[in-house]
């Protein structure tokens, strides 16, 4: 059966993009740590199932992920280099994606960034912009709307 794709109203968010400064601070390697932790949050949740079952391709995915976050939070444009223009509302349609799974999204990133400034360096002056930009982009994401 084929689904109905959902377009939330109001188009693609106009969310201000993070600050620059927190790649300075935190560094590659620290995003790609915080990634990590945030998949395997993933892979316990009640969105599991939209991600790999296996422990190398959970860590696989983060490291996309980590490589778009990386660019995103002004470091080098890893995700452009490693795997091209990163269209992440094409690239999540495969998924139906609803405001349940969304919140639960979210709510993962948040179980992260409870502790990010002492565990990945991440500067907490940044941590309500971040959250802020979190939450406009994932709505973005979702594709399936409430009547689906």
């Amino acid at each position: 059966m084929r689904r109905e794709i959902y377009v939330p109203p109001g188009g693609p968010p106009r969310v201000e993009r993070p600050d620059p400064a927190i790649y300075a601070i935190m560094g590659e390697e620290a995003i790609f740590a915080m990634l990590e932790d945030f998949y395997v949050e993933l892979g316990q949740s009640e969105v599991a199932d939209m991600f790999p079952q296996s422990p190398e391709g959970l860590r696989a995915a983060s490291h996309r992920s980590a490589a778009f976050f990386v660019g995103l939070l002004g470091g080098p444009p890893l995700y452009q280099m490693r795997f091209g223009n990163p269209a992440m509302r094409a690239r999540h349609m495969p998924f139906a994606i609803d405001e349940a799974a969304r919140q639960e999204w979210l709510a993962c990133f948040n179980r992260v960034l409870i502790d990010a400034p002492v565990r990945y360096n991440f500067p907490a002056e940044h941590l309500p912009g971040f959250r802020a930009f979190l939450d406009g982009f994932s709505g973005w994401m979702v594709n399936t709307g409430p009547e689906s």
